[in-house]
């Protein structure tokens, strides 16, 4: 493990400054004397040929040498954390942050018990956890704002490495008493018989329907059209409306028995997939490696519960569809 400061002294001093905005509050930082503060820039400067402050009445700024010594401070600094982390791993101490992009669904699905199991088996690890839609998932990967994103129906692409992928049947989701939910399969044409309550554009499994199911949105008394997947597994549950969605989407609601999902069985009907991808460009560490393995795991470990839950209420005789409410 990395003891110490490996960034050198007057990196440090002209770092400070620039945050502090005057040589005596980089002193207080520091906790040193102004005078060895001042001492050392003055002593970069005079190496370098070139002032790095504008000295100010109140205070002092970067001239433009100055910020790119400080972009080299700053950026000497990050390496040095991946270096640490990197021999900390080398060590068996699995330690680090991981940013992750998902999906709205997720939130409730399975980032929970990822986050439950890394607090039990990692507690050094921590997450920060940005939730949009598919395209914004790509764009934060691409960015650089996040090392592993959680996506629906990801298109193949050079710039992204998938870890992980499942196929997720397209189905319907309702509630146990409407008229479908007794039905092992459904067609599209069932569905259509009903209000129906779509997901928004910005969601490929909305732009898949609407590229090869268009009559689906002919006719629009019958459907609601909102970007809440909160307000679709509401109004689902309801018994007012069908929903075109994945198992995953609505796993808890299957889970606990209050919706039922019932798969679509139209011919040439594609699945959907969730993709655990990172940035091509960008090798994913271990940390990242690790987490990504506990979040396949959590997924596939809640569509296997969902689907057995599926096969059980086909197998238990029941008095009524109302008193199936074990998914």
């Amino acid at each position: 493990m990395l003891r110490g400061n490996l960034l050198p002294l007057v990196l440090r001093y002209v770092d400070q400054v620039a945050r502090s905005g005057s040589i005596q509050g980089a002193a207080k930082e520091l906790h040193v004397a102004a005078s060895a503060v001042n001492r050392q820039v003055l002593q970069l400067e005079e190496a370098l040929g070139v002032p790095l402050f504008e000295r100010l009445p109140r205070g002092m700024r970067l001239t433009p040498p100055g910020d790119a010594i400080v972009t080299l401070a700053r950026r000497w600094r990050s390496d040095e954390r991946r270096v640490a982390a990197e021999i900390r791993q080398m060590q068996g101490i699995h330690q680090g942050h991981v940013r992750i992009a998902a999906m709205d669904s997720h939130s409730t699905s399975v980032l929970p018990q990822l986050v439950a199991r890394l607090a039990a088996d990692h507690p050094r690890i921590t997450l920060g956890i940005e939730i949009g839609s598919s395209d914004d998932a790509v764009a934060a990967l691409l960015a650089g704002k996040a090392e592993l994103a959680a996506v629906f129906n990801l298109s193949p692409r050079r710039e992204l490495l998938a870890l992980w992928r499942s196929e997720l049947p397209l189905g319907c989701i309702v509630a146990p008493g409407h008229a479908l939910a007794a039905q092992e399969t459904v067609s599209l044409q069932e569905v259509c018989a009903f209000p129906v309550v779509l997901q928004s554009k910005a969601l490929l499994i909305r732009r898949y329907l609407e590229a090869h199911y268009h009559w689906l949105f002919n006719d629009a008394r019958l459907r609601v059209e909102t970007n809440s997947l909160q307000l679709v597994k509401m109004l689902a549950r309801q018994g007012s409306h069908v929903a075109l969605t994945s198992e995953l989407d609505a796993a808890p609601e299957l889970l606990d028995g209050t919706l039922r999902f019932i798969p679509v069985r139209d011919k040439g009907v594609e699945a959907q997939t969730i993709s655990l991808a990172v940035d091509a460009g960008r090798p994913p560490g271990p940390v990242v490696k690790l987490v990504a393995g506990l979040l396949a795991e959590c997924i596939q470990q809640r569509l296997d519960e969902v689907r057995a839950g599926r096969m059980e209420t086909r197998r238990s005789p029941a008095v009524s569809i109302v008193a199936q409410v074990s998914e």
